[in-house]
């Protein structure tokens, strides 16, 4: 009955970290896609013209 509660842990604990990586991945994606829109748009204004 230990036995299987622990693997039982360590199978949530591993679905949990794994599933956690990806969410880290797309988040860090979405941050870049909003990072271009924003240097786009400071593009478009002349907010980056060094004059």
């Amino acid at each position: 009955m230990k036995r299987l509660m622990a693997l039982m842990l360590i199978a949530m604990f591993s679905v949990g970290t794994l599933s956690a990586c990806n969410t880290t991945k797309g988040f860090g994606q979405d941050v870049e896609k909003v990072g271009d829109k924003i240097e786009d748009a400071a593009k478009d204004t002349g907010a980056t013209d060094p004059r």
